[in-house]
């Protein structure tokens, strides 16, 4: 197959720095992951090599062209992201940056990873939605993001953000303090995510008023929920019987969002409501489930390696039981 040349040319009003890096350091990234010779002139970006690699490498710069335009600044984190994403075919680097789900303090929170794309996108197309994944994948905080931009939108009158409290079992009785006083680590997750979305005085000001409650899944028993942005989260500590529960509080004009990691159950002894409630609702119109994988990870990077390195291992011991 005979090599193909593609000729790019950059908007002259755009700083080639931001396209390519401090001392070129984010377009060492790009021929580092692709075999495609690339020569930069000017404001002009010559790729040679073979015909269906130059055309992902045009396309890539093409992108990365549109996310400097827009504003954003460009990091080997969201590069290598882009090049994954474009690989996969899935969602279009600029299209998912420009899904800027709320705004507090001049930052922007929106989803990182074609996933996490795929998870806000269903949270708004579906009333329940689960979102499945380890650590580090955004479920509870594009989660919240998006409850906070519904109240703030008044598209619900009010959020209600719960977890189980499985970790203290019966031991929350010998705990000092009021009951609120000893469930209150098992929700502080849930308040440190508020609190990076809206200020601590106005989100304590809502709270005080109702129109945010923060609570154990326990006391959402014998509720109907109406209205509300609705979250549970670390769902896989939940029995079949609480998950039966909580779905059954859905009232009209509300939404749902489960999230939890089937890797990571706490329970002492039984089934996880999470595991089982997949099988029971799979093809319930208006109901979603979302996996998310270690690509979705947007923490350190050892933390994706981390991940599946305990998934390599969890499998290597299933096929030994089985083998």
């Amino acid at each position: 197959m005979e090599p193909t040349q593609i000729r790019l040319v950059v908007p002259p009003e755009l700083d080639m720095t931001e396209l390519l890096g401090q001392g070129d350091g984010l377009l060492r990234l790009i021929e580092a992951q692709f075999e495609s010779d690339i020569s930069v002139r000017g404001n002009q970006i010559t790729i040679s090599g073979a015909a269906a690699e130059g055309q992902a490498v045009s396309s890539l710069f093409t992108e990365m062209i549109a996310l400097v335009e827009k504003g954003e600044r460009l990091t080997p984190e969201n590069l290598e992201r882009s090049i994954e994403m474009l690989r996969e075919g899935e969602c279009s680097p600029s299209a998912l940056y420009s899904d800027v789900l709320l705004t507090h303090k001049g930052k922007a929170l929106r989803p990182k990873t074609a996933g996490q794309k795929r998870y806000v996108d269903a949270i708004r197309q579906h009333t329940v939605t689960f979102g499945i994944g380890p650590a580090g994948t955004g479920k509870t905080y594009l989660a919240m993001a998006m409850a906070v931009d519904a109240l703030k939108k008044r598209e619900v009158g009010r959020i209600i953000l719960t977890r189980p409290a499985v970790e203290a079992g019966e031991s929350l009785g010998y705990l000092p303090g009021t009951l609120y006083e000893k469930v209150d680590p098992y929700l502080r997750p849930l308040y440190d995510a508020l609190f990076d979305m809206m200020d601590i005085e106005k989100s304590t000001q809502l709270m005080d008023r109702g129109v945010i409650e923060v609570a154990p899944l326990a006391f959402m028993r014998g509720r109907t929920l109406n209205d509300s942005f609705i979250i549970l989260d670390e769902a896989q500590n939940t029995s079949p019987e609480q998950m039966k529960m909580f779905l059954t509080r859905l009232g009209f004009g509300s939404k749902v969002v489960v999230t939890g990691d089937v890797t990571q159950i706490d329970l002492p002894k039984g089934a996880s409501g999470l595991k089982q409630v997949r099988e029971i609702l799979h093809a319930v119109p208006g109901v979603s489930f979302i996996e998310l994988g270690s690509r979705d990870v947007v923490r350190h990077k050892l933390v994706q390696r981390i991940v599946n390195a305990y998934h390599e291992y969890e499998e290597a011991k299933a096929e030994a039981r089985h083998g």
